[in-house]
């Protein structure tokens, strides 16, 4: 595994009492400078539920509600991308639209030029279009850069039957199919997403931002998470 593409919830960055969680967003720097370090190629995906989750507010025009969404996650990969460079890492925010001078439009070869000179790569503001989620975005993502894994940090340790929070007795995969995943109905990204990797053969593994040394933990064997297969 030497290229992969980190979904963070944008949620998970916030603190409990507002704004974001900046213990943890150094904490996920160092673990990626770390990485950086082994030689691995990082590249990022931020959600925007903690500015804007689907159709928050009044029933506005969906894809008006999805272009806030859009904007949402560039909010937050500006920031942790600052964050990340105070920690000297080298960074680069794309977008799928023109966002004036604070981001660069998306290519697949400036991603990968930027990613072999060792910077973090932001990919923000989803797949430029409504109706597609971040899901979507990360696993078009993944595929147009040829990732090795989707890392998704989630608040949950991984993949289980049914609600844990619901369920006391859920089981958690320690492995799973991606075709199982789609059949159960099991909701660790979206349709789109999902076949999206399927079609393309890229693995992902689930696990909880919030366990010491998380992002690290997922790039060993005895990872503690659930692995998702495309066998």
């Amino acid at each position: 595994m030497k290229r992969v593409v980190l979904k963070l919830s944008g949620e998970a960055l916030w603190s409990q009492s507002g704004g974001y969680d900046d213990e943890l967003i150094i904490s996920i720097a160092e673990q990626i400078n770390k990485l950086i370090d082994r030689g691995m190629q990082i590249s990022i995906v931020i959600g925007g539920g903690n500015y804007w989750r689907g159709r928050t507010g009044l029933s506005i025009d969906r894809c008006k509600s999805d272009q806030i969404g859009m904007l949402a996650t560039v909010m937050n990969c500006i920031y942790v991308s600052e964050i990340f460079r105070l920690h000297n890492i080298s960074t680069a925010i794309l977008t799928p639209f023109v966002y004036s001078n604070m981001t660069e439009m998306f290519s697949k070869d400036l991603a990968l030029s930027y990613l072999n000179e060792g910077r973090v790569v932001f990919f923000a503001g989803g797949t430029g279009h409504p109706f597609f989620s971040t899901d979507t975005a990360i696993a078009l993502r993944a595929a147009e850069i040829e990732a090795d894994y989707i890392l998704l940090a989630k608040n949950i340790d991984g993949v289980y039957d049914s609600d844990p929070a619901k369920n006391p007795d859920a089981r958690k995969y320690d492995t799973l199919k991606i075709s199982e995943m789609v059949e159960k109905q099991l909701a660790v990204i979206d349709m789109t997403a999902s076949v999206l990797c399927m079609e393309n053969s890229i693995p992902l593994r689930v696990f909880s931002l919030k366990g010491e040394n998380s992002i690290l933990g997922a790039f060993e064997d005895d990872f503690d998470g659930t692995t998702v297969t495309v066998e």
